[in-house]
């Protein structure tokens, strides 16, 4: 998401909480559309900015009629939700980690319909579509990024 603001123009540290938090409520409730609702109510009894908890509530289907992706960080965090965790599991399959990873690698490991099987490609595909950018540049977009944090993640 930091990356993507970079691209985008956006405030790179509101874009990063957003990154970092938009699941946050995943565990405790998993199932929509408690999850994103629920946590919004606990954003909001803590004061969390409203634009925050809107993009955290469109990044889930079950909320765009109230909630489009109609800004760029909507549009980002629905095109970077899948995409980094497929990257990351991409990575932890591959001897030298990120280093050397090729996007006609990654798209090839998206054809694999067993490998990181709860991943929607569609998502992937549609998250493009969504930043008007291919397929190709978003991955490629997503590495580069991946490839600043690789010591955060241990992918080094």
């Amino acid at each position: 998401m930091r990356h993507y603001a970079g691209l985008l123009g956006g405030d790179v540290d509101t874009w990063g909480l957003v990154g970092l938090i938009h699941d946050f409520d995943y565990e405790r409730w998993p199932e929509p559309p408690d999850h994103t609702r629920e946590g919004a109510k606990v954003l909001r009894d803590r004061g969390v900015d409203e634009e925050i908890i809107g993009c955290i509530l469109s990044h889930a289907e079950w909320n765009l009629d109230e909630y489009p992706r109609d800004t760029p960080m909507r549009k980002a965090l629905f095109a970077v939700d899948e995409l980094a965790g497929f990257l990351v599991a991409v990575a932890l399959v591959r001897p030298d980690k990120l280093e050397g990873m090729k996007v006609s690698s990654v798209k090839k490991k998206m054809k694999q319909k067993s490998f990181a099987a709860a991943v929607k490609r569609e998502d992937i595909i549609n998250g493009a579509e969504l930043l008007g950018i291919t397929v190709e540049e978003h991955i490629g977009n997503c590495i580069t990024a991946l490839h600043g944090i690789k010591n955060e993640l241990g992918l080094n």
